[in-house]
């Protein structure tokens, strides 16, 4: 449909030759999970439609941002304040949908503590939009470089695809002494979903990238994540299975921050922190491949968490 990517000025003039690639693609990405669920998760299952509502909710908020930036040529597409407001709203209808459902528990579980988990109450629903609110926007902020963000999501989605099978089985659940929430070992299907329509859509987002998933893929995928990780109670190993988005977050924050207080001085060359790698000289290839194995060493650890209690 000829909508092709905007390049910004003041971003690093390498990038400026990829003006004009495909984007939105994240709307295939979205397509896919959603279809490969509807055909092959229980629909019985109130957490399948609970993912369902936040990947497809999202993906409309990524889509109308893409379509001002992209398509009407308005450079920061929605406003900061309607962007985040819409997220929080779906989030909040999330939390609270979440919390309604049957049984589920309001404790919050810490890595490597088996006897530590505060009971957060009806505050677990604030908890949860923080969550579901702060990986979207990290993953939309990884978002920069050829298969940057996909990359990591499929090791994210294939570490909570294990975590939803056990959290599901009773018996391993508690063998592992990790919390059983009943029905959400049924998340590993849409888990699984969200790898493989990864993997496809990684197929042609590798570098030099044929097209870019844009707002509409990192925005709802970067959310699906922090559901994921509120529905199967594995919330704070996010920080550890997500660590890559966490660091280029925190790099931004760091960046911004410090910037005001200095009036002017900068930690990095450029935020988000891939693109200060880049402007030291580091090829765009080797910033993807070794931010690659920073999230799978990352996975690892966080799997290796079930046992480790």
């Amino acid at each position: 449909m000829q909508v092709g990517q905007y390049i910004q000025n003041d971003g690093p003039q390498t990038h400026l030759p990829k003006e004009g690639t495909p984007t939105m693609g994240g709307s295939l990405i979205i397509s896919a999970v959603v279809i490969a669920t509807l055909l092959w998760a229980d629909l019985t299952n109130v957490f399948v439609w609970i993912v369902l509502f936040v990947i497809i909710g999202f993906s409309i908020i990524g889509f109308i941002d893409d379509y001002l930036k992209q398509v009407k040529k308005r450079n920061q597409g929605l406003k900061a304040r309607t962007k985040f407001s819409l997220q929080f709203i779906l989030a909040f209808i999330t939390g609270a949908w979440i919390y309604a459902a049957s049984d589920f528990s309001t404790q919050v579980t810490i890595p490597f503590f088996k006897q530590f988990s505060p009971d957060l109450g009806i505050g677990y629903i604030i908890f949860a939009v923080l969550v579901i609110v702060g990986t979207s926007n990290a993953v939309n902020l990884t978002d920069g470089l050829d298969g940057l963000a996909i990359g990591p999501v499929i090791i994210a989605a294939g570490a909570y695809m294990a975590f939803a099978y056990v959290s599901g089985h009773s018996k391993i659940a508690n063998y592992l002494q990790v919390y059983y929430v009943a029905g959400s070992g049924e998340l590993a299907v849409f888990c699984g979903g969200v790898a493989g329509a990864g993997l496809g859509f990684l197929w042609f987002n590798a570098y030099p990238a044929q097209i870019f998933m844009g707002d509409v893929g990192s925005l709802p995928l970067g959310a699906i994540l922090g559901t994921a990780a509120v529905i199967t109670k594995q919330e704070i190993l996010l920080l550890l299975v997500g660590g890559l988005f966490v660091i280029e977050a925190a790099s931004v924050i760091l960046q911004v921050g410090y910037f005001r207080m200095s009036k002017g001085k900068r930690i990095f060359k450029m935020a988000p922190l891939h693109h200060h790698f880049e402007l030291k000289g580091w090829a765009e290839p080797k910033v993807i491949v070794r931010f690659w194995i920073i999230a799978i060493a990352l996975a690892l650890i966080s799997l290796s968490t079930l046992k480790l209690r």
